[in-house]
């Protein structure tokens, strides 16, 4: 017989094995290195023997000569191929709508909650979750938003969409099952216009805010169009967001000093990392993953402190779809040194750029994501750009970027953004002016969760 969600999830037993607040700081994140890497060994374990029960992994190590028994630990990660999302659309193209990763013939007893990614970087991907790993998701979340201060009496106000992607959901359910804060699920531009998020958040007195650094500034915007003071009407007192390379000052000053915490994850794995309240890196839940930083060619291990894909195996996903060896990639490093928290887990910088988004131009790697925080250095943008990658009949290539700003009609400007660009980057790029919100129909700003940064036109 299916088990109803909650029959299939023990509250306490998951706060036990994945402690939150006061239990997390003096358990599991003071532990030492090698106390962690004995829950890692044991979960891991587990996660394996499920996969081998899974006719994508059944596959995917079959064609490298795996058979089980030879993944013995940690210490044979490097024997088991690195997968990505690619290999996951092949897979629900051969075994439409699924694909053969679910694990569901093996778990009849599980009723999966089933949703997609935004379809971002190419056509929506199917994501599957077995009751107890999507709680331990949420409480992962909720781990990291009581980290970084959010309190029972806290207002939190969400940007997150909803419809079939997981965004708006997850964040839901993790305020809502493992925090006490009131909660406003006020989605996107599209579900909820951006006047009316304005007017709510003043309405409810809004004091912790939720959702991606680019629609943020865009509501700060609208808040000053509509006569409201931020600090005053609108006070929030802390923003948790996926930040980037944004600029976290920039975007603190334009909600009144509020403390600005980032946070990393994608929609297959839930969160892997995010900031506390030191400011001081990305503290990797190590108790839920096993993150790795790989060369983005070679697959390798890069060295420490250096930069590479973020390929991650999620140690508590053993109840239907497992994800082993999962490449994001999204790039990140590692960072050196002590937690000035006296954490134990690992830290990383955060979102580096995206390896699967980048363009060569002229032997140079250029990252569009790492272009907003290089705009912000001219007072006149206003926060909204576009690259256009570009090949002329004669095989010359280039770049245009085309950017809101204050003042569109001022050619004085074209040369300072140029300057700007090829100072930072490396290379000339060509720059076109545009007033502000005119990029809006070809970001997708007002709609989409991860605005578009690249039109690659060759």
């Amino acid at each position: 017989m299916t088990k109803s969600y909650f029959d299939a999830v023990d509250s306490h037993q998951l706060q036990h094995d994945f402690p939150l607040g006061v239990d997390f700081i003096n358990g599991i994140a003071a532990a030492s290195r090698d106390q962690i890497r004995a829950v890692q060994e044991q979960r891991f374990k587990q996660v394996v023997a499920r996969a081998w029960q899974i006719p994508f992994y059944q596959r995917l190590w079959g064609n490298v000569g795996l058979q089980p028994g030879d993944i013995a630990g940690l210490v044979d990660i490097g024997k088991i191929p690195v997968f990505d999302k690619a290999d996951l659309m092949a897979s629900i193209e051969m075994a439409p709508p699924l694909g053969d990763f679910h694990g569901l013939d093996t778990a009849p007893d599980i009723r999966p909650i089933v949703h997609t990614t935004s379809g971002t970087t190419g056509a929506p991907q199917t994501l599957i979750y077995g009751p107890r790993s999507r709680e331990i998701q949420n409480l992962m979340l909720a781990r990291i938003y009581r980290l970084q201060g959010l309190g029972d009496s806290d207002v939190v106000h969400s940007v997150y969409g909803f419809g079939m992607i997981n965004g708006g959901h997850y964040i839901r359910e993790a305020i809502l099952h493992w925090t006490k804060a009131i909660f406003l699920p006020a989605g996107t531009g599209n579900e909820t216009p951006s006047v009316q998020q304005i007017a709510l958040m003043a309405r409810f007195g809004v004091t912790w805010i939720l959702g991606f650094a680019d629609y943020l500034k865009r509501l700060a915007a609208v808040a000053a169009e509509q006569g409201l003071t931020i600090g005053e009407d609108i006070a929030p007192r802390a923003i948790s967001c996926h930040l980037g390379l944004e600029d976290r000052d920039a975007l603190s000053a334009l909600w009144g000093g509020a403390a600005v915490h980032d946070w990393y994850g994608v929609g297959d794995t839930g969160l892997i990392a995010g900031e506390g309240p030191d400011h001081d890196g990305l503290y990797v839940m190590e108790d839920a993953h096993y993150l790795e930083i790989l060369d983005i060619d070679e697959q390798r291990p890069v060295a420490a402190g250096e930069s590479g894909d973020m390929v991650t195996t999620v140690l508590f996903k053993d109840d239907l779809y497992p994800i082993i060896r999962f490449n994001t990639h999204d790039l990140s490093r590692y960072r050196l040194g002590q937690s000035s928290l006296g954490l134990s887990f690992e830290r990383i910088d955060g979102f580096l750029g995206r390896s699967d988004n980048m363009v060569k131009l002229k032997g140079i790697n250029i990252f569009p994501q790492a272009f907003a925080p290089i705009l912000e250095e001219e007072p006149t943008f206003t926060g909204e750009f576009i690259c256009r990658a570009w090949r002329d009949p004669s095989g010359r290539e280039g770049m245009t970027v085309d950017v809101e700003c204050g003042c569109p009609d001022d050619p004085q400007l074209i040369d300072r953004f140029q300057r700007l660009l090829q100072d930072r980057i490396g290379i000339g790029v060509d720059v076109v002016l545009r007033p502000q919100g005119a990029l809006a129909p070809e970001t997708g700003i007002e709609s989409r969760q991860k605005p578009i940064r690249l039109i690659d036109l060759r």
